[in-house]
């Protein structure tokens, strides 16, 4: 595509432009502003201006009734042809094919796509034809939006449509689609060209994916299944669904680096949540039974496909429960979730068919490591910890205690071989500073996690609630930060005197619903069920003002012509050669009709590239 270069010193309404008989755009002093628009982009705005000045708005504020949409009118006009002769319909257009008197296109909208068809004496029925002639013709564009008014019949070829009688524009897309093209190959299989599949792209402009990817749309659909699933069955159990804070004085509830802010009337740092733990289990202390939330998060952490730095999770906590209890309630939920989404327990993830039927398999963590590095950790002080990581080339660092050096061994060694459901039990006690001692084993504690598909799906414990003993552990937090470990927890005083008035025994769950949602359908990025996901910061076109064009010697009202060039910075200036320029700069000036300008001389543009 032949990309075009306007420069403009300051943004003329889309009303004035064409004003200036040389340009789309009225340079003027002092300012500047750069815009790069496709020759697409250029005819898009031209049409826009067109069906202004037709008096037809292209941005409407009325509503436009509809009471149909494609998917109703493809699943039931074949046996209720009567119900459909009189529909409104509105969505994108997607193609066209204009053949004169008639013509054809097709409408996206949120269900699918439907062939509508135009016929220029139905939509002009008296002598003036500029409806059909003029604006559906010439100044609509694959991506426009329009609403259709008609009825539904079936072409010689077989194919449902919509005849339509009336039409009017609903919004004018000024930037063209990707156009996806689909073939028929030699064995009947499709195949796509063009395809709008670049990563970074899609995610990045998630509103083209979705129109031009509309099976993109069936896993946001899926993650919000899952989420309604898991509500009517937590809300099925009598639980109560809460909100807690998300700026918080302290963060706590889980090992992470948070964000920080500053609260300017308070005078105060508050932190973005890094869990809710901590808040929901103060609602516990208050006489609730069971508190769930369904919540966002944020660590200021490391990005890959399966990390985004704001996250959703739900946590769960239920008085006079423990984690047995609630390693069975997860099996029963998650496996009702997939029985919601797909009408099966099993799930195909990648190459592996995971099946969430009850009952999970179960490892202690201890057992793990030994099933899959056959070394015994579990009598090991942090010395011998640090030589199995040596020997087992699992990377460590100076800040890490115990508990983090045997969560790498396990996040080396075994998450990688766990692809159906297992629970991992009964951890140690320094990897986990808010659960409580094993009843029966010392050094551990009474927790779980679940692993699917290589990644953790959910944490979960029995949770502590001696506030003496609470205290203890985030000391020995404390220290670890003083290690330099950025995760260690901070102690939080009201917390801890929340529990000192007394938590009924407690069992807590949290669940990572991003994750979940990857598993469930079987996307293998994170960014992939986040309609949003975090992104670096995109990189912008170099821009040089006018004053330095006119530092090199460059008149201003040559910037103009140089602009049409497509030169737009020095460093482009700078590349092309005098002789070119001396020849090009009088092209573009005669093409401009600016007859008032002097052409530069040889000598004057081999200054400005000196």
């Amino acid at each position: 595509m032949r990309e075009i270069v306007f420069f403009f010193n300051t943004y003329v309404p889309y009303r004035n432009w064409g004003a200036h008989p040389n340009s789309l755009f009225l340079p003027l002093k002092n300012k500047h502003f750069v815009m790069q628009l496709s020759e697409q982009e250029i005819i898009r705005r031209q049409s826009l201006q067109e069906l202004n000045k037709l008096g037809i708005n292209p941005y409407p504020a009325e509503l436009f009734e509809i009471n149909v949409s494609a998917a109703d009118i493809h699943q039931n006009y074949p046996n209720q042809k009567i119900e459909y002769k009189d529909v409104s319909l509105a969505g994108r257009i997607m193609s066209r094919r204009v053949m004169g008197n008639a013509s054809f296109a097709e409408l996206q909208d949120e269900t699918g796509r439907i062939q509508v068809y135009f016929r220029r004496d139905d939509i002009c029925p008296g002598e003036d034809k500029t409806l059909y002639n003029t604006v559906f013709k010439k100044l609509l564009d694959i991506g426009d939006i329009i609403g259709v008014k008609g009825f539904v019949f079936t072409t010689q070829t077989g194919e449902i449509s919509i005849h339509v009688t009336s039409f009017k524009i609903l919004s004018k897309s000024l930037r063209p689609l990707p156009i996806v093209k689909e073939t028929v190959d030699e064995q009947g299989n499709k195949v796509l060209h063009d395809a709008f599949t670049d990563p970074e792209q899609r995610y990045r402009m998630r509103y083209v994916d979705l129109v031009v990817n509309p099976q993109v749309r069936d896993a946001f659909v899926k993650r919000t299944k899952l989420v309604n699933s898991m509500r009517e069955y937590l809300n099925n159990k009598g639980y109560l669904e809460v909100e807690t804070p998300i700026l918080q004085p302290l963060y706590g509830g889980a090992a992470a680096k948070p964000f920080k802010t500053h609260h300017n009337t308070l005078e105060m740092t508050l932190y973005m949540r890094i869990a809710n733990e901590l808040y929901l289990k103060r609602l516990i202390v208050g006489g609730f039974n069971g508190v769930y939330e369904f919540s966002k998060d944020f660590r200021n952490e490391g990005m890959s496909r399966f990390h985004n730095p704001e996250f959703t999770q739900v946590e769960l906590y239920v008085a006079y429960k423990d984690y047995y209890w609630m390693m069975n309630l997860v099996e029963e939920m998650i496996e009702k979730v997939a029985l919601d989404l797909h009408g099966t327990t099993e799930v195909k993830v990648g190459e592996n068919l995971i099946d969430f039927k009850r009952p999970w398999k179960r490892f202690t963590m201890y057992e793990a490591i030994q099933h899959f590095t056959g070394i015994d950790i579990s009598q090991m002080d942090e010395a011998a910890l640090r030589d199995t990581c040596k020997q087992l080339h699992v990377p460590m660092d100076a800040t890490m205690g115990k508990g983090k050096l045997i969560d790498q061994i396990f996040g080396e060694k075994c998450e990688p071989n766990l692809i159906q459901p297992t629970f991992i039990t009964d951890y140690p006690l320094e990897m986990s500073p808010l659960a409580k001692k094993h009843r029966s084993i010392p050094g551990l504690v009474e927790r779980f996690e679940a692993i699917c598909n290589r990644k953790e799906i959910c944490n979960s414990f029995s949770e502590l609630n001696d506030p003496i003993d609470q205290r203890e552990r985030f000391e020995e937090q404390l220290e670890l930060g003083k290690r330099g470990d950025e995760e260690a927890m901070t102690l939080d005083e009201d917390f801890l005197r929340a529990l000192e008035y007394g938590m009924p025994p407690t069992a807590g769950l949290g669940i990572g619903i991003d994750r979940l949602a990857m598993v469930m359908t079987n996307s293998p990025s994170i960014q992939d069920v986040i309609f949003f996901p975090q992104m670096k910061p995109e990189k912008q076109a170099e821009v040089s003002t006018n004053a330095d064009f006119e530092a090199l010697g460059v008149r201003a009202e040559l910037l103009p012509i140089l602009q049409k060039l497509g030169i737009v910075t020095v460093a482009q200036l700078k590349e092309v050669k005098a002789t070119k320029l001396f020849n090009d700069i009088p092209g573009m000036r005669k093409k401009l009709k600016l007859d008032d300008i002097q052409n530069p001389t040889l000598q004057e543009i081999e200054g400005w590239l000196k």
